[in-house]
């Protein structure tokens, strides 16, 4: 019984080394079918033990990792990087957010000239005619 490994719950281990906020997330990714241990959907209560690839899709990307420390209860985030090897694709970039035009509050309706500079801006083309 001295040579056994430490072993943890998934949704558990997720929730501690931060790939998730809370641990309710964690399980429900899991019974949801978005958690992979070497390859296999696993439930939340699946053991994992140093050496597991863990994958993870959550907030529209995939986060792979590989177990390197068990724990058990959530730490700092300086600590959690250490318990495991990120092998995640980079995130995809961010897409720009196009300013929207924002009018002073009691401004009224806009003039002529503003309506066709805020349809310019937009990409729009005017009435036809």
């Amino acid at each position: 019984m001295a040579d056994e490994q430490p072993s943890t719950r998934v949704d558990i281990w997720i929730w501690a080394v931060r790939l998730t906020k809370t641990r309710s997330v964690a399980a429900n990714a899991c019974r949801g079918g978005h958690v992979r241990v070497n390859g296999v959907r696993v439930k939340p209560a699946h053991a994992i033990r140093p050496g597991d690839e863990v994958r993870l899709r959550h907030e529209g990307r995939e986060r792979i990792a590989v177990v390197s420390k068990i724990i058990t209860k959530r730490v700092g985030a300086a600590v959690a990087a250490e318990c495991y090897i990120d092998k995640s694709p980079p995130p995809p970039p961010r897409e720009e957010i196009v300013p929207v035009a924002v009018r002073a509050r009691g401004a009224g309706r806009p003039t002529k000239r503003e309506r066709r500079s805020i349809e310019k801006l937009l990409g729009r083309r005017g009435r036809p005619g």
